[in-house]
């Protein structure tokens, strides 16, 4: 007898309420990822040089572009908070599902950590009698609380804040634009080949890291079946655009090293944007320091998005009983996942004390890169087995788009994997522990529980 999927909790207190546009959707699917142009991208360039780095972007976009198209047919086929979690358990059953909404949880609650310490180091510039740690707990009690407070709210200030950042990326590129010079892009362009093409993969993938979790929300948004759509594509065609003009403006006004290292045989800097500017503005100059200020707005906009994000993927596994009911109950006021939100911070906290940023980024990007493999896997399967299943929109270009988004996170993980031996161990156990923990008691127990009710 096949094994029937794992069943929901009936009621209002699993019920998430529908209140998000299409704009809302946009200023989410923006407000994930944009920190990913503010920071650490530039960490690729001292491996792969500016042509280096730009394939692997260019594919990487590639990759993109074919899976967002191809993760918005699953999202409006089957619009729940679970997102890869639901598609998966579908097309491939309880194990497969299990592991990839695993991943996808590893990926949205480790990366907000890592931008927590980002938020941590801008305000102790201003703050230096409080520590870049204390400050990123502060930041998480603060946005995990607005978090809980609604949806609605959390939404609202997330299109606000993502409006300043992208307003802030378009000012800088207008001020170091005029400072443009061809040559500075070709210099030292490709330092180790087409092996540094492959070690800026990582890099690369950054700059859009978190776009998939608009599909997180789409059990909260008003006809998903189309506004999932609107708010996906707007939030991938602006983020290609401003990553283009950040990497060009940034990389255009002196060469990559100047905004790679402070001084020559310094430590490599995550910041690239003061980098370039200073070197236009200074370090002390008015335009300098506002560009800064509300640079500082990118990253609360992915750190509070990701939350938001998260705490949906949790929640679900919550719904569903891969982890303790608790978490996928629904606050009776403010409707939103509280349980799920509080266990998420923790596990971000600890992870903050651990000081190892570049790791942490390094483990969310694993969970990304496996999140697409089992999500494209699943448009093929799903397009065979359930071919009659009501898809308000369909990939184009079937099945050359999601085929070209796997090839393309496979090759991503293998190069990924091969430069990151101790990290993929250590992601790979994770998945593995909570594979057996799930399979040999959540299953086992559910298996019990369903073959008590049919008798």
């Amino acid at each position: 007898m096949a094994q029937q999927p794992i069943t929901p909790n009936e009621g209002s207190a699993t019920e998430l309420k529908r209140t998000l546009g299409p704009v809302m959707l946009w200023g989410l699917g923006v407000g994930y990822v944009i920190s990913g142009m503010y920071f650490g991208w530039n960490l690729g360039l001292p491996v792969g040089g500016t042509l280096g780095l730009a394939i692997a972007t260019f594919f990487i976009i590639i990759m993109y572009v074919t899976f967002t198209f191809s993760y918005t047919e699953l999202a409006c086929a089957i619009p729940k908070a679970g997102g890869v979690f639901d598609y998966a358990t579908r097309a491939m059953g309880k194990d497969i599902g299990f592991v990839a909404g695993m991943a996808q949880i590893i990926e949205f609650v480790f990366a907000p950590p890592a931008i927590a310490a980002a938020i941590g180091a801008y305000f102790h510039i201003f703050l230096p009698q409080f520590s870049v740690t204390s400050i990123a707990v502060v930041a998480y009690f603060i946005f995990t609380g607005l978090n809980m407070y609604g949806v609605k709210a959390a939404a609202t200030f997330e299109l606000i804040i993502t409006a300043f950042a992208v307003f802030e990326l378009v000012l800088f590129s207008g001020v170091t634009l005029p400072h443009f010079h061809w040559t500075n892009l070709t210099q030292n362009a490709f330092p180790n080949g087409w092996e540094g093409v492959w070690a800026a993969t990582p890099f690369a993938v950054w700059f859009f890291l978190g776009l998939e979790g608009v599909a997180n929300v789409a059990e909260e948004t008003v006809n998903p079946q189309k506004n999932v759509l609107k708010g996906f594509g707007s939030a991938l065609l602006t983020l290609i655009i401003l990553c283009a003009l950040v990497f060009i403006s940034s990389v255009g006004v002196g060469g990559w090293e100047k905004i790679v290292y402070t001084t020559p045989g310094a430590d490599a800097s995550d910041s690239p944007l003061p980098l370039a500017l200073g070197q236009i503005t200074g370090n002390s100059g008015w335009l300098y320091h506002l560009l800064i200020t509300i640079g500082l707005m990118g990253l609360v906009a992915s750190f509070h998005g990701l939350i938001l994000a998260a705490s949906r993927a949790t929640y679900e596994f919550g719904k569903t009983g891969c982890i303790p009911v608790v978490f996928g109950k629904i606050h009776p006021k403010f409707k939103t996942p509280v349980n799920a939100l509080l266990l998420n911070m923790a596990i971000g906290i600890i992870a903050l004390f651990t000081g190892k940023t570049g790791d942490i980024i390094t483990i969310a990007c694993f969970g990304a890169i496996v999140l697409y493999i089992f999500a494209m896997i699943a448009v093929l399967v799903l397009r065979k087995k359930e071919p009659q299943m009501p898809r308000p929109f369909k990939v184009p270009l079937y099945p050359w788009f999601p085929v070209l988004a796997l090839i393309i996170a496979v090759i991503s993980l293998i190069a990924m994997t091969s430069l990151n031996i101790k990290l993929a161990v250590i992601f790979f156990a994770i998945l593995a522990l909570a594979y057996i923990w799930f399979h040999f008691i959540v299953k086992r127990k559910t298996d019990v529980q369903s073959t008590t009710v049919n008798r």
